[in-house]
């Protein structure tokens, strides 16, 4: 019988942040409990994004931006939660913070722009799907 540790799939059956939270469970020694940082926070935010689990990971993201609000990458990834959760309005907050900070931020722009389609505002999408493209190398055919 060979036993090989290795055989076992991480995945199966065990919640993604479950894992990133085992990865600390002695990290300061037996019964002293761990207080999370917020890199661990992001680290398992992006876990659960990754396990499609939208809301708890947008939940976390919360506080990871709250934490540090100047960082894009979580305010991003916290507006993608958002959006595959169906939180439009919380989804479009975020992405408008973004674009005024960072303008040239592409993806925001697309985000932004899909965001608003969604909630049925097509006309208010449309600059920001057009500037998306713009970014991307698209130009409108003149005819």
């Amino acid at each position: 019988m060979t036993d090989n540790v290795n055989a076992y799939a991480a995945t199966d059956g065990v919640a993604p942040d479950r894992w990133a939270s085992a990865l600390h469970l002695f990290d300061n020694g037996a019964g002293v409990p761990h207080e999370e940082t917020t890199v661990e926070r992001w680290e398992r935010a992006g876990l659960l994004f990754e396990a499609r689990d939208y809301s708890a990971a947008a939940k976390l993201l919360a506080v990871v931006v709250e934490e540090a609000p100047e960082q894009t990458g979580p305010r991003l990834l916290l507006a993608r939660a958002y959006y595959h959760s169906a939180q439009l309005k919380r989804a479009e907050e975020q992405l408008r913070v973004i674009v005024e900070r960072d303008p040239v931020e592409h993806y925001a722009h697309l985000m932004l722009g899909r965001t608003l389609q969604r909630q049925g505002r097509q006309d208010e999408a449309e600059p920001w799907l057009r500037m998306a493209g713009a970014f991307a190398g698209e130009f409108p055919d003149d005819e």
